[in-house]
């Protein structure tokens, strides 16, 4: 097997080592608010779950030079976001949110999504995702960097409302098939979910 040691490489060469081994990526589309009032979305592939108890989900958002993103920043300053899982019935428009507009432009009406109000916090959704998710910012942790600038910000957010289609739950459980999910591979390339197996774990 090949040796590589990160610290004698370029950071987009062990970002190619990193997107093109940890596949696929489940990818989370985040709506969230500046504080002039501008509904921001994007799309993240560093996203998993932190706990159910209380449900809380972590999204690793990349700062541009040093420079936090609207992401960060409109989550930071106001407390809260929205996150939804993508699928194929809108991944096109999910594509489209992940241009890089200025601060004071929405990705939302770019992609010509359809706002939704949420329940519990003041961010509102996309009415077109089948699952989405309030989330309150529990915790914002800046990380990495190499000359004291930080290179990402972990948003931590604390799922206080689950929004899920119906056609998608039974019994407490979420239908796979039936949500389609759309996952992050490298480059330009994404993955349908595939062929599924079960395996019996040890007791």
């Amino acid at each position: 097997m090949l040796a590589i040691d990160p610290s004698s490489q370029s950071e987009r060469e062990n970002y190619k080592l990193l997107i093109g081994s940890i596949i696929p990526r489940p990818i989370a589309f985040v709506t969230s608010f500046s504080a002039e009032g501008v509904l921001n979305a994007a799309p993240y592939s560093y996203f998993t779950i932190v706990t159910a108890n209380p449900p809380m989900v972590a999204i690793s958002v990349q700062r541009k030079q040093g420079v936090r993103k609207d992401t960060s920043r409109n989550a930071i300053d106001t407390g809260a976001f929205v996150v939804h899982i993508s699928d194929e019935t809108y991944i096109e428009q999910i594509n489209q949110a992940a241009a890089a507009l200025p601060p004071e432009e929405s990705e939302v009406a770019l992609a010509g999504l359809t706002p939704v109000e949420s329940v519990k916090i003041a961010v509102p959704g996309i009415a077109e995702a089948s699952i989405r998710m309030e989330c309150l910012l529990e915790q914002a942790i800046p990380l990495g960097g190499t000359d004291g600038t930080p290179a990402a910000d972990l948003l931590i957010g604390r799922v206080v409302h689950f929004h899920i289609a119906e056609s998608l739950y039974e019994n407490g459980h979420i239908d796979a098939q039936a949500l389609k999910p759309v996952s992050r591979l490298a480059g330009n390339s994404y993955a349908k979910l595939g062929e599924q197996f079960a395996i019996d774990r040890p007791l």
